[in-house]
């Protein structure tokens, strides 16, 4: 199976982007021999009202972390956009860029997926993109025929074949993913413990260097406009 021009879409606050996320990355073009990945850190997420690192770390965390895969890449897509960073409006950005539904996966974990009915332009965001949904710690891929009965008829599993011609459908991809979360990174820096192994080494130098999520690095003024390099190109 061919990669082709499939597209993975890895998208989140990423304050900071940790091992999880990269794990999922992985899974997920593993399973559906991705072309690309692009990593898109949000704007404004919808579920929080800020973010702790500025949206200029956040990407610069995002660039660092996808320099040591060759076929990921920094998108600012949101970033570029005012307001609530809403995946529905990425997902129209993508098809503008010549992307049909069927070569754009959507990359999420099982615990983010299960709350997909409060997503804005649900269900209609279902045919908008494959979604590629991936098993986070304590939230088996396997599980979500149960969780959501109302969408089992859509889940399928890989292998597969003739992709591209298939009408989007929810894809559960069973794969091991570090037990970890932003937030509890983010704990661990205030109160000076470790992270090592926990986020990319390069993500690590960029916390350290910059001092995020301590005391000293909140009271920095960060630089609002995010850097370009790496960006969507469609």
């Amino acid at each position: 199976m061919s990669g082709g021009r499939r597209v993975g879409i890895l998208g989140g606050t990423f304050d900071p982007i940790h091992r999880g996320h990269v794990d999922m990355g992985l899974a997920a073009q593993t399973a559906l021999d991705l072309a690309t990945i692009f990593v898109i850190p949000a704007h404004v997420p919808p579920h929080r009202a800020q973010t702790n690192a500025s949206a200029y770390h956040r990407f610069a965390m995002v660039a660092q972390a996808v320099a040591d895969h060759e076929r990921w890449r920094a998108s600012d897509l949101e970033l570029r956009r005012s307001g609530v960073s809403y995946s529905s409006d990425t997902l129209r950005k993508f098809h503008e860029r010549g992307y049909p539904p069927s070569e754009v996966f959507f990359i999420i974990g099982t615990d983010a997926f299960a709350d997909i009915a409060t997503w804005r332009d649900y269900p209609r965001i279902l045919d908008w993109t494959h979604f590629a949904v991936v098993s986070r710690p304590g939230h088996p891929a396997g599980a979500l025929p149960y969780m959501l009965p109302d969408l089992s008829a859509r889940m399928i599993v890989p292998p597969l074949e003739a992709l591209a011609a298939m009408d989007p459908s929810i894809i559960l991809i069973d794969a091991p993913t570090a037990n970890i979360s932003s937030t509890a990174i983010r704990q661990r820096c205030v109160e000076g413990q470790s992270i090592d192994g926990l986020v990319p080494p390069r993500v690590q130098r960029h916390i350290d260097q910059h001092g995020l999520y301590t005391a000293a690095g909140r009271r920095r003024v960060d630089a609002q406009t995010p850097p370009t390099a790496g960006t969507l190109h469609g």
